[in-house]
């Protein structure tokens, strides 16, 4: 252990950090198809229980609602939809151009060091505001996204976290403490399995056909 602890090479400079990260975000391909499935847990103003399998492919969305209170669904409710992935990590990771970021510390992880920020926005903020930043020491990408949001009714703080899965960057877990309407509430969503094939076929986005309905037979 002592030979490990003397070997560690001293923490990077702050700002080579982030240069480093700068240069992670321009660098990042996002996969061309992804499944994965998900968990999310939710208490609060309304309970929910459920597990989903997702297949992406750009903005095209399969969503398949696998169980609901740990009760397997027969069939399974499928949602085909467009729309941008909110957890990926170039649409979350904070920029230079809108956030300022301020040196906390830099924390051991294993044969290396994490870089921890905050992030102050430079610019008129929307519903969701990035307040910190957690930078892998290995990948100089985000390895946690501290934010805060608010959206009428709802107001609340929360976490993302990444980690590598085969060559691509991906969400973890999120998790949000908030209240709505006044009342406390708290969600936690998990991501995991993630596959990346270098494609899916049309079909996966084509809404399932509804069963034809038996016809009485004529007399």
């Amino acid at each position: 252990m002592l030979a490990v602890l003397v070997g560690l090479a001293a923490p990077l400079d702050s700002q080579i950090v982030l240069e480093r990260y700068a240069a992670r975000l321009l660098a990042l391909e996002p996969p061309k198809a992804v499944i994965f499935s998900y968990s999310v847990s939710q208490a609060g103003p309304r309970n929910i229980e459920q597990t989903h399998r997702q297949y992406r492919s750009g903005e095209s969305v399969r969503d398949e609602t696998l169980t609901v209170d740990g009760q397997p669904l027969r069939p399974k409710i499928t949602r085909i939809a467009r729309y941008r992935d909110r957890y990926a990590v170039d649409a979350i990771a904070p920029r230079a151009t809108q956030y300022a970021f301020l040196f906390i510390r830099a924390v051991r992880a294993g044969n290396a060091y994490d870089y921890v920020y905050r992030a102050e926005p430079l610019n008129a903020t929307g519903n969701f505001v990035v307040e910190g930043l957690t930078i892998d020491g290995k990948t100089y990408l985000p390895s946690l996204i501290r934010f805060r949001t608010s959206n009428g009714t709802l107001a609340g703080t929360g976490s993302i976290g990444f980690a590598k899965s085969g060559k691509y960057w991906v969400a973890t877990a999120a998790n949000v403490a908030a209240t709505v309407n006044g009342k406390p509430a708290r969600e936690r969503i998990t991501f995991s399995g993630y596959q990346f094939p270098g494609s899916l076929p049309k079909s996966t986005f084509q809404a399932p056909k509804p069963l034809p309905t038996p016809a009485l037979p004529s007399f």
